[in-house]
This record gives C-alpha cells, sequence and structure tokens, in this order.
C-alpha cells in the first residue's frame, strides 16, 4: 500500500504516548492518569470482553498510566480483579470469566454518581468501605447490552468521568441494529433489505409476524440470517436454509434479545473499515476481507474468536473501492454521531456495490481482531490505538458536547 493512502498524524499538543503536564514539569512530579478498564458485564459477551480487556492491559504503558481493572460479573457485581492479562485470554476453547479473576467472592466496587467525586470505593461484607482514590478516564471494554449499549455511557456521564468510545446515543444507536439501520437510511447510506419483529408482536400474534418472514423469503429468496437485534460477536445468529428451521432459529436469537431481525443474504465479499478519531476529525483506516470460512456457515463467533480466522488486511480491493469503502465507514461514523473508534462492516455484492451491514462502536481488541490490525496495516501501533484512544478521551468533556 503506498504511504499516500495511509492516514497521517496531524500534530498535537497532546499526542499519543503523552500526559497532559505542565512545562516543566518532571515525570517524578506528576501523578499519572488512572484508567480505569472496565470488563465483563451481564450480556451473552462477557468472555470475549475479558478476552479484549486482557489485550488492551497488556498494551497499556505503566509507566504513563495507573491502570485499575474492573470486572462485572455476569450478575452485575463490580469487583476488583487481578491485573493479570495472561489469565484473561481463551484457553483450551474457553474464554474466561470476572468471577475467575475477582480479588473477592463478596466485595463490591463503587463510583459515585457525583461529578465532584471520581474516587472509587470498595466494600467488603462487614468491613468499613476503602477509598482507592480517583479514576481519571474509564475505558469500557464491554460487549453487548448493559455496557455497550449507552448504559455504561449515561452512568459515566452522570459520574462526570471521561470515557473512552461513542457517548449514549452514538451507543445505543451502535447497538440496536434495527435503529442502526433507520439511521444509516436516513443518511442515504446503503442497507440490505431486513425485517424486525418486536416482542409484542411475537409474543401476542406469532402467526402474523411468521407470516410476515414468510413474505419477506418469499421476495428475496433462502437463506436467511436470523439474529438478535442489539447483540454482538455473531452470537444467536443463525443461517436458515428453509422454512424448516426458521422457528428454531427465531428461539436462538430471542435467547439473547427478545426483539430479532432477518436479513437476506447478500452474495458479495465481506469488507471491514475502522475508524478512529484524531485531532482533526475522524478517518478511516486501510480495508480488510474476511474470506470464506470453510470449516463455518458463516463468520460466527468461533470462526472469530475460538479458530482464528483469517482476514486478509489490506483487503485486495482497486484504488476508488479503497476511497469509496474509506468514504462510507466516515459517514458511517458522522451518521451516528460517534466518537472515538468504529468498525465498520461492508458487503461488496456482486454488481460492485457497497452495502454496510453495521457498526460497532467498540469492536474486538483480541490480538487477532480485525480494527487493531487494520489501524497496524495504516502505521498505528496496538499500543499507540490505545494511547490515542485514552487521550482523546482526557481531552473529550462529559455532558453535551
Amino acid at each position: 500500500m503506498s504511504s499516500e493512502n495511509l492516514p497521517q498524524s496531524p500534530e498535537s499538543p497532546v499526542g499519543a504516548g503523552q500526559s497532559p503536564v505542565s512545562s516543566g514539569q518532571s515525570s517524578e512530579q506528576r501523578r499519572k492518569p488512572r484508567v480505569a478498564v472496565v470488563f465483563g458485564g451481564r450480556s451473552s459477551e462477557h468472555g470475549i470482553s475479558v478476552v479484549t480487556a486482557g489485550a488492551v492491559m497488556s498494551a497499556l504503558d505503566r509507566t504513563e498510566y495507573d491502570v485499575l481493572p474492573i470486572g462485572i460479573t455476569r450478575d452485575g457485581r463490580w469487583a476488583l480483579t487481578a491485573d493479570d492479562p495472561a489469565r484473561m485470554a481463551i484457553t483450551d476453547r474457553q474464554v474466561p470469566d470476572v468471577d475467575q479473576l475477582a480479588q473477592s467472592a463478596g466485595g463490591a466496587v463503587t463510583l459515585s454518581v457525583d461529578p465532584g467525586n471520581r474516587d472509587v470505593v470498595v466494600g467488603e461484607p462487614g468491613a468499613v468501605p476503602t477509598v482507592l482514590g480517583e479514576v481519571d478516564v474509564v475505558f469500557p471494554m464491554l460487549h453487548g447490552p448493559y455496557g455497550e449499549d449507552g448504559t455504561l455511557q449515561g452512568f459515566l456521564e452522570l459520574s462526570g468521568v471521561p470515557y473512552v468510545g461513542a457517548g449514549v446515543l452514538a451507543s445505543a444507536v451502535g447497538q440496536d441494529k434495527e435503529y442502526m439501520k433507520r439511521v444509516f437510511t436516513s443518511f442515504g447510506l446503503p442497507v440490505g433489505p431486513y425485517e424486525v419483529v418486536r416482542p409484542r408482536e411475537w409474543e401476542s400474534n406469532r402467526p402474523a409476524a411468521r407470516k410476515r418472514i414468510m413474505e419477506f423469503a418469499a421476495e428475496h429468496g433462502w437463506p436467511l440470517f436470523v439474529k438478535p437485534a442489539r447483540g454482538g460477536s455473531s452470537m444467536g445468529i443463525t443461517k436458515v436454509d428453509d422454512p424448516s428451521g426458521l422457528d428454531e432459529a427465531i428461539e436462538e436469537a430471542r435467547r439473547h434479545d427478545p426483539k430479532f431481525l432477518v436479513e437476506s443474504l447478500l452474495r458479495g465479499r465481506e469488507i471491514e473499515c475502522g475508524v478512529l478519531e484524531f485531532e482533526d476529525g475522524p478517518r478511516a483506516s486501510v480495508p480488510a476481507e474476511i474470506p470464506p470460512v470453510t470449516a463455518h456457515d458463516f463468520y460466527d463467533f468461533e470462526a472469530k474468536y475460538i479458530d482464528s480466522a483469517a482476514g486478509l488486511v489490506p483487503a485486495p480491493l482497486t484504488e476508488e473501492q479503497t476511497a469509496e469503502v474509506r468514504r462510507l465507514a466516515v459517514d458511517a461514523f458522522e451518521a451516528a454521531s460517534c466518537e472515538g473508534l468504529v468498525r465498520a462492516d461492508f458487503f461488496l455484492t456482486e454488481d460492485g456495490t457497497f452495502v454496510i451491514n453495521e457498526i460497532n462502536t467498540m469492536p474486538g481488541f483480541t490480538p487477532i481482531s480485525m480494527y487493531p490490525r487494520m489501524w497496524q496495516e495504516s502505521g498505528v501501533s496496538y499500543p499507540e490505538l490505545v494511547d490515542r484512544l485514552i487521550q482523546a478521551a482526557l481531552n473529550r468533556s462529559t455532558g453535551l458536547r
């Protein structure tokens, strides 16, 4: 790839790898920013969130930052965890769990909703709570509902604590595939055919909802993809080849989310592109291609995280196609009012048209994840990428902006 296509980092008063320290102040005199890495959570993506957080913690420069690992258990308890990224990796095809990492089986971490108080407090049953000091920024490595969907972002806004990534609205839009597609359509971005079935409709008039899905299939053909409306990591998604598999696929999707989508198969190539916010605005990385996965029906959770399916970085596209998908990725970032980072996923259809499938406002950061790989190829190393995201969050206020 020629250097002219790579994103160039502009000069800035506080660049990557720097902490905001006044002139003449030595590194010994300054207080390193404390980064709370929050991970785990109540969604079905709990395990991959732990893996992602471990990779980020490994990349954080401990000479520049104090790191405070906070895991959220599957039942919602916030817990201090061991600062041990090695224990946060996939082992023997099993993803880790916050309960395995928590320093206490009963202790709970709390953060005040008082914007004037950023102290983290940890309490143990029957003991006086301990104040651990202030948190300067939160790196929310949660995937799925109860973390990536605007809920945690809203809490941090109330607390006045800066955080990495999209705000409340963009996080919610990025999590809900129905409204994501509606926003993209309103901004003129191309989306594929889809049908949404909401909980009340399925529970009150299942025959009518199923009839609508069958009409959709008659118009667009089989196979169909049935997926949770608010989920990620390809969990709960089923490729359905004919009507006999439809009900089972719907129940699988509804195990993860009572609202689900039905999408038609778009024949073409799967292309991804990363967007990162620089001082002068968002820029797109070189794109990547997800080649056909022969051992799986589609690019599902096992292919992504267990079997380490390899993407092609950069994608073998023409210069015109590369420019177009990068433009569309930034347009999607702006349409959803995103901040920090986004991975935008597209199909390059057989007629040469790009169709956006979805965006991910907190994409995977595991060593094999496509987002960091695309930026590595674009000239931004993994540690620099993590650092840049934290610095952007430190320099961005909470509240209306």
